[in-house]
């Protein structure tokens, strides 16, 4: 039996997360903001803190996995705090515990959304490590930009602090396989309200092409995750697997290749 600390595991893909690895006979420690057996708001260094510390408590010091998950899509400066610095806060913070595993993994969820427009000056304020200007250009954003572009930032972020740090001597050079996920339209409750009609699903599946099976169900996105931590996966690093029912082949075909 293995031990994985899931976040956001109260609903959505977090949720499926936690019933799959729990299904397997996995022992599952999930963190929520209301629920779960940690209760953080991951928003806050003092909030990370504690629940790094709880984690430790509760796994006797060691784990197995970390699945990143909790996360916003508000247009509002805590999407910064959680999307992004929660989770380097998360990683970071429990990767102690994981080099006491003799298998350990990471997975973190970024998105497609990584690909679309960002604020520049945001996104290198979080490539830089510096929360408080990043809230702060952040909330100047949401002063007068109502669109998703504080979301964007933060995945495109993430994305490429996996990129820059999965390589590196405290993880690649320590054995921890290090990736993230970036799924498409998923049939969250985040999603719920965009997608309860079939005018509303018309209109989102004919701005954002998925031809593959559509919108996912978030069993589909922790069923990618459960393996990306497993022992199975020895020399994954630094990947950001696109789970989107074929929106990044569509969207940037073979511009990478």
């Amino acid at each position: 039996m293995r031990t994985f600390v899931v976040t956001g595991a109260t609903s959505g893909i977090g949720l499926a997360a936690k019933d799959l690895l729990s299904s397997r006979g996995e022992s599952v420690i999930g963190v929520g903001t209301r629920g779960g057996d940690v209760i953080a708001d991951l928003s806050t260094p003092e909030g990370r803190a504690g629940m790094v510390r709880e984690v430790a408590e509760r796994s006797g010091g060691m784990i197995d996995g970390i699945l990143a998950i909790a996360g916003l899509s508000d247009p509002a400066p805590v999407t910064v705090a959680v999307n992004f610095f929660g989770m380097v806060g998360t990683l970071e913070g429990l990767r102690p515990l994981l080099a006491q595993s003799s298998a350990p993994r990471a997975v973190g969820v970024s998105s497609v959304a990584c690909l679309l427009p960002v604020d520049d000056d945001l996104l290198a304020l979080m490539g830089a490590g510096d929360e408080s200007a990043a809230l702060a250009r952040a909330a100047e954003i949401a002063a007068h930009d109502r669109s998703n572009i504080i979301y964007t930032s933060t995945k495109k972020a993430f994305a490429q602090w996996i990129r820059r740090t999965a390589p590196s001597a405290s993880w690649a050079g320590a054995g921890i396989p290090l990736n993230a996920v970036a799924p498409a339209m998923t049939n969250t409750p985040i999603m719920a309200p965009m997608i309860d009609t079939p005018e509303k699903r018309a209109k989102l599946t004919a701005r954002v092409p998925m031809p593959l099976h559509g919108i996912a169900d978030p069993i589909v996105v922790a069923n990618l995750m459960a393996w990306l931590v497993g022992v199975e996966n020895t020399h994954m690093c630094g990947q950001v697997v696109f789970v989107d029912g074929g929106f990044d082949a569509v969207t940037r075909g073979d511009s990478n290749w």
